[in-house]
């Protein structure tokens, strides 16, 4: 644990060192939480660049903070020599807010990623909640499963073909499990550590994108606390009246609280509510998304205050914003295209308004722009090609690649024709402040147009093209030009709040709109903070723990394509298949290998072909295994070496003696 700490801490020095170096000028907690960002990428990035020469080892970690310590300390040699911006009474005026705002949403995400990461009982069983309980333990797969492995690794739990999924958020984990961290706390502080940056980041970047001090809060309030109007459905009076209570307002919120994904924000079926909490729903499960948007909010921070008026900076800021968009792809690559999309957007504003208001030529911002955007391909492309390009445009699962034309979003499911009216479908599901955002597309503030100017062009790819199987998955790129769309709401409110500076009754209407606004999200995250579900029982733990301990870290299981699997999320292991949960929307095709699983596991004598197929070192039998296949135990028992067994799981040896 204290070698992790080090690590964290000599890279976070590293991170503010360098941004002091680079953008002096810039107000103090800008450069305080661009440093703490820089820090946190040079964290992620530097250890993986090296395990593509050795291995996600030791190693590998030394060089890193050794390159990163030599890149600090050449940036001071090339530092801007101004005198560092001191505090002022703006910087305490938004220190302030943070404490109001900043503080209290890490305190919760904090408690959130305890009890929904594999949090430990009395019993010792380890707990998620509602959220996590999906996809949580694919993470932990990654997390365990690529510590010691040199990359580019495989799947985890699907030998033979490359990780081509970002897994750099998940890279930061395996960190500090190598450095001594429990897998609990691999979680924990990482994740909290980035929802900060990530509710520090939305603020500043409402400094640089709205007009005053209170539209920073509301900016940042509609985008974290987001939600929409599902909570009408779920107090709608008109379903009836039921003798047991549950059309009652406390038989109704008892329904949220306790129900599985019955939150006004999530309900898929029957009420088409689909916009999800960003909190609850991304930030706690999806752990690329969040380490996506730590990493990607200061590069939108950046293109908002770097173009085209920033030219005293010189290059180093547009060097900076290309090298951190370039890092972005192995991150999460939804959050790369949001911002070069985004970019393009601006990129044509300023062309056309920018310069001309500023006196800056139209070559010279051309030229600016292309120092950003060829620092950012030359790093992006190996990317891209390795990995991105390899998974997108397969057709092993889908037989036509991820790209497809789909109009609408999940409003339009599979193409075959939108249950909702195109508007209704994002009134209902964002709430009043869509209509915000529609009204303020009518302003003709030039801030605001260069706003809409970013954030059009992704609400347009993500509205026209599906990028993954999984179409509801285009939200990764909604969410970010929604942050954007928060900017340009806030201003648009600020100013209707002025115009009835007369008018009475004001604050009452004030109230009325943020019940509207808040009440959805409210319900979601409370529902969130109760949410308690068993992952892995105390015995299947102990099961994982023994594999992780006693077999080679190299070794293959044979096992069930169970997604609560403590062979690869607890041991790290390398399994032959894992579940078409997560298989499937990553572009495979499992049929073949669920196939030779049931040859193996029901008449095991006749199919140990499967065994050096896979090449399996070891076969896993629990219960999902007894309930999913007639398991043919007596055979293993009386050919195969028991190397471990408790009441939940049995381990064999994989190599057949005689009988």
């Amino acid at each position: 644990m204290a070698l992790s700490c080090f690590f964290f801490l000599a890279f976070q020095a590293c991170g503010i060192i360098s941004i002091r170096s680079l953008l002096p000028r810039r107000r103090v907690l800008d450069r305080i939480w661009l440093g703490m960002s820089l820090g946190l990428l040079e964290m992620i990035w530097l250890p993986a660049l090296f395990a593509f020469l050795f291995s996600f080892g030791m190693t590998a970690h030394w060089l890193g903070l050794a390159a990163g310590a030599l890149t600090t300390a050449l940036l001071r040699l090339i530092r801007d020599p101004r005198p560092p911006r001191e505090w002022d009474e703006k910087e305490t005026a938004l220190g302030k807010q943070m404490l109001m705002l900043v503080l209290p949403l890490t305190v919760l995400g904090a408690y959130l990623q305890y009890t929904h990461g594999m949090r430990v009982d009395a019993g010792g069983n380890w707990n998620v909640g509602q959220s996590t309980y999906g996809d949580l333990p694919m993470h932990l797969s990654f997390i365990t499963g690529i510590i010691g492995k040199r990359f580019p690794a495989d799947y985890p739990f699907y030998p033979g073909h490359q990780l081509s999924y970002p897994f750099l958020a998940d890279s930061l984990s395996s960190s500090f499990v190598l450095m001594g961290c429990s897998l609990q706390a691999s979680l924990i502080v990482p994740g909290t550590f980035m929802m900060l940056l990530c509710y520090m980041g939305v603020m500043i970047l409402g400094r640089a994108s709205t007009t005053g001090r209170k539209t920073i809060m509301l900016a940042a309030l509609l985008f974290f606390l987001n939600g929409g109007l599902g909570f009408l459905y779920d107090f709608d009076q008109a379903a009836g009246f039921d003798p047991d209570g549950s059309y009652t307002i406390l038989g109704r919120i008892r329904n949220i609280m306790e129900g599985y994904y019955k939150t006004p924000t999530n309900q898929p079926e029957p009420n088409n509510l689909r916009w999800s909490n960003v909190i609850a729903d991304l930030m706690i499960p999806q752990r690329t998304i969040l380490g996506g948007w730590a990493m990607g909010i200061p590069c939108f921070y950046l293109l908002e205050t770097l173009f085209p008026e920033r030219e005293r900076e010189g290059k180093r800021g547009l060097i900076l914003l290309g090298v951190w968009a370039g890092a972005l792809p192995l991150i999460h690559t939804h959050t790369f295209l949001a911002l070069g999309l985004s970019s393009a957007g601006v990129l044509g504003y300023d062309l056309i308004h920018g310069g001309s208001r500023r006196g800056i030529s139209r070559k010279r911002i051309l030229g600016r722009y292309a120092i950003y955007a060829a620092t950012a391909a030359a790093l992006a492309l190996p990317q891209l090609i390795l990995f991105t390009f390899a998974q997108a445009f397969q057709t092993e699962s889908t037989g036509t690649g991820f790209l497809v034309f789909q109009f609408n979003w999940v409003n339009n499911p599979g193409g075959m024709g939108m249950r909702d009216f195109y508007l209704w479908f994002y009134i209902k599901n964002i709430g009043i402040p869509f209509l915000m955002l529609l009204a303020a597309a009518f302003d003709r503030d030039p801030k605001q147009r260069r706003l809409f100017s970013g954030m059009i062009p992704i609400v347009l790819a993500a509205e026209l093209i599906r990028f993954q199987p999984n179409e509801y998955d285009n939200n990764k790129l909604l969410y970010l030009a929604w942050m954007i769309g928060c900017m340009i709401c806030a201003n648009w409110a600020a100013k209707v709040w002025r115009m009835l500076r007369e008018l009475p009754g004001r604050n009452v209407m004030a109230a009325f709109t943020a019940a509207a606004i808040f009440l959805s999200p409210a319900l979601t995250l409370a529902r969130e903070t109760v949410s308690s579900y068993q992952a892995f029982s105390r015995a299947a733990v102990e099961a994982g723990e023994y594999v992780r301990d006693h077999t080679e870290a190299d070794a293959v299981f044979l096992t069930g394509t169970q997604h609560l699997n403590p062979v690869d999320s607890i041991a790290g292991r390398t399994i032959v298949c894992g579940p078409d949960l997560w298989l499937y929307w990553h572009g495979f095709d499992t049929t073949e290998r669920k196939n030779d699983l049931r040859r193996f596991y029901e008449d095991p004598g006749e199919n140990t072909d499967v065994l050096k197929k896979y090449g399996a070192d070891y076969i896993y039998v629990s219960s999902y295994e007894r309930s999913s296949y007639d398991v043919d135990e007596d055979w293993m028992e009386n050919h195969l070496e028991l190397i471990f067994e408790n009441g939940e799981a049995s381990i064999y040896r994989a190599e057949v003696t005689a009988q």
